[in-house]
């Protein structure tokens, strides 16, 4: 399972995990498929990322990274961002929290759900980081 998850990008819920692994392993049971989730998570193997649908996702990459959710498809897509320089600070500073690792979420909608609307959007974005 862990190397299936390692080598998707597609964020999958358990019950997908369960029909795609089921075709190797057909006697794979689905509670069989969530306790292993449950491991693997606990082991710091995989992550479980909140969808807007309410069903728990997971994610195999183990890079650091964040994420881009469709709100339409319900796509996840893996984004490669830095981290603002100084935000660690500013929360431990503002807050007295301490960040042990930073994920952020951004929200909206994916080139294919919106291209146009999207394109208007990142321009609109865009100007107003100008000002």
């Amino acid at each position: 399972m862990l190397e299936w998850l390692r080598a998707t990008d597609s964020h999958p819920t358990a019950t997908q995990i369960h029909s795609t692994l089921r075709a190797e392993m057909p006697s794979l049971s689905l509670g069989t498929v969530y306790r292993n989730l449950e491991v693997l998570v606990a082991d710091g193997e995989i992550d479980e990322v909140a969808s807007g649908s309410g069903a728990t996702r997971y994610d195999g990459n183990a890079e650091p990274h964040h994420h881009f959710h469709c709100e339409d498809c319900g796509r996840i897509l893996d984004i490669d961002l830095t981290v603002p320089r100084g935000l660690v600070k500013k929360l431990a500073g503002d807050h007295g929290l301490v960040s042990k690792r930073v994920r952020m979420s951004f929200f909206g909608l994916c080139p294919e759900c919106g291209p146009e609307c999207a394109k208007r959007e990142l321009e609109d974005r865009i100007s107003e980081d100008s000002v």
